[in-house]
């Protein structure tokens, strides 16, 4: 399920729209190598054909639906929208829940990684906002350096567009679209 578009204002641009680091899908596709090497082990061990086989091969097709598919559909349906007026945040399969948090009202913005994480290319986006709500931590965000310094420059050009005008403030934004997280 892709970003619907229809969220965003008549004028409003993506920057950058980034799902969660393939890293959150390791451990999935981990057990569905393991679930499917034990079914294959266990269906020579037991001969093939018979009913216990089909019996393990319907738990291990159930535990792969359980332990890889839906992990993958909600990394899927976990949406991070950077835009040239707010962060967008969209998850969940069945109930969606989101937060939107306009430039403007970004306070700081700062990023952490572990070793791993740094190895990986991933880490925590951390965004203050001012509000009741205050800060959101964004986990397994890719290139969390770059796009950390691409956030800080859309605010950057958003309180610009108060000082200069609004083609000033577009030139500003199509610099950053120009330069990709990647």
């Amino acid at each position: 399920m892709g970003f619907p578009e229809s969220v965003l204002t008549k004028d409003e641009q993506v920057v950058l729209h980034l799902h969660p680091h393939w890293k959150a899908l390791f451990l999935p596709v981990l057990w569905f190598v393991l679930t499917a090497a034990a079914i294959v082990t266990f269906a020579l061990l037991a001969g093939v054909g018979t009913v216990g086989v089909l019996i393990a091969a319907g738990i291990g097709l159930v535990i792969v639906l359980v332990v890889t598919v839906w992990p993958w559909i909600k990394w899927k349906t976990t949406h991070y929208v950077f835009t040239n007026e707010r962060v967008i945040m969209r998850s969940g399969v069945f109930s969606r829940s989101g937060r939107d948090i306009p430039l403007g009202r970004v306070n700081d913005v700062s990023f952490s990684h572990s070793l791993f994480e740094r190895m990986l290319g991933c880490g925590t986006l951390t965004i203050e906002s001012a509000g009741e709500r205050g800060q959101v931590q964004l986990t397994d965000i890719p290139h969390v350096e770059k796009t950390q310094s691409m956030l800080y420059e859309l605010v950057d050009a958003d309180r610009q567009k108060h000082t200069f005008g609004d083609d000033d403030r577009q030139a500003l934004v199509d610099e950053i679209k120009n330069d990709p997280v990647s």
